[in-house]
């Protein structure tokens, strides 16, 4: 089996036990599933301004290893994230990435600007749990999904207040593309192989429908790749490795930020 494979097996085992435990109809009742209105990633991407950043919070990758242990509290880099990103991605898995779901309620509660649960959704019943523990959006991956679980599960996201990214990677999965999906995402990096090439969000831009906001995700580096990024036509640029891997995150985001805004007034 590839890594994916891997990843959604392991996803599907882990949470067979937790259906049974806390049914949808409980999350319902329960944490933030119903008090807190929804963070609009979408309009965050299209205010005048915006840096279009989703600055993720990642403390591991199946092919990097260790980012940040345990020990990196949470609230000190995603308060720095939250003064000039677009968003706030959570890994919340946590046998591949390390994290987990306190992750996302600390981000949550620190922050006020959209939080996306980055995970492996293979089941509505992970949808209804991300918006009880606070997500505002939800990924869903074209390469681990049905065209039909992707309607199905953007439709059930849509009625309870969140709003869905579909994952593409390839012009295969173009035909995930539905209307009930808020954004579209390009991620560069191939979940099959972990190989990254930037050149994969140049390409299919040109299929994503114009009413879908456009995320280009991993392997954006430096500020020049999002110019091009952004010339070519896409709103929002999530960037996670980048940050995670310094020292200081927080400062890291906040040097990247500075470069960005210098770029645009030089232009």
């Amino acid at each position: 089996m590839d890594i994916l494979e891997k990843i959604v097996e392991a996803k599907k085992k882990e949470i067979e036990p937790f259906k049974a435990m806390s049914p949808v109809r409980r999350f319902e009742q329960e944490g933030f599933f119903w008090e807190i209105a929804n963070r609009s990633l979408v309009r965050h991407l299209l205010l005048p301004g915006s840096t279009g950043i989703i600055a993720e919070f990642k403390r591991k990758s199946p092919s990097r290893g260790w980012f940040k242990t345990k020990e990196l509290e949470v609230e000190p880099v995603v308060t720095a994230y939250n003064k000039s990103a677009a968003g706030i991605s959570v890994l919340t898995d946590t046998e591949f990435f390390g994290g987990d779901l306190d992750d996302l309620i600390q981000t949550k509660v620190v922050t006020d600007i959209p939080v996306l649960r980055k995970d492996f959704i293979v089941d509505l019943w992970q949808i209804a749990e991300s918006k009880a523990f606070g997500a505002d959006v939800i990924l869903l991956i074209a390469a681990c999904l049905s065209p039909a679980q992707v309607k199905e599960y953007a439709a059930y996201a849509a009625s309870i207040g969140l709003e869905s990214i579909l994952e593409i990677h390839n012009e295969e999965e173009l035909g995930h593309i539905c209307g009930e999906v808020s954004m579209v995402g390009v991620n560069n990096r191939n979940l099959k192989t972990f190989e990254v090439d930037i050149n994969t969000s140049l390409r299919l831009i040109r299929e994503i429908p114009a009413g879908k906001p456009a995320i280009a995700e991993s392997g954006i580096t430096n500020v020049e790749t999002i110019v091009s990024l952004r010339n070519a036509g896409f709103r929002g640029f999530l960037i996670g490795e980048n940050f995670m891997k310094a020292e200081q995150p927080a400062i890291a985001f906040a040097d990247f930020i500075s470069q960005l805004n210098a770029k645009a007034h030089e232009t």
